[in-house]
């Protein structure tokens, strides 16, 4: 059975949220078995993200006005660090290095056409 809001804990709410946001970043989350190895260690990513969701209130607030009665709050996705969007991926197999992943030609297309002999 995939991984459901009930294995990642607190709030039925904030643990669909944070299952959406988890699709968005490693998209084969859904293709994880709650019991397999992968599985398992997806949970404690996503537990360890709900963990560090603060609640409502002022842990949540960006800024604040006086004047206006303005309030900011921080938005579901900077819930999210970077080491937890990596992991995720590197389970996905998505890689998490940042860097461009595939092959690359070694000889530049231009290079027939004006050889690069150093010699000027």
């Amino acid at each position: 059975m995939a991984i459901t809001p009930a294995d990642l804990g607190g709030t039925d709410d904030v643990a669909r949220r944070v299952l959406v946001l988890a699709r968005s970043i490693a998209p084969c989350v859904d293709s994880w078995e709650s019991t397999s190895e992968v599985g398992k260690d997806a949970i404690a990513v996503l537990k360890g993200v709900i963990a560090e969701l603060p609640a409502p209130g002022s842990a949540r607030v960006r800024a604040q006005a006086r004047n206006g009665t303005s309030v900011s709050l921080a938005d579901m996705r900077s819930a999210f660090s970077t080491d937890a969007r990596e992991s995720l991926r590197s389970l996905c197999g998505c890689g998490g290095s940042g860097l461009p992943t595939g092959s690359f030609p070694n000889e530049r297309p231009f290079s027939r056409l004006w050889p690069e002999t150093g010699d000027l």
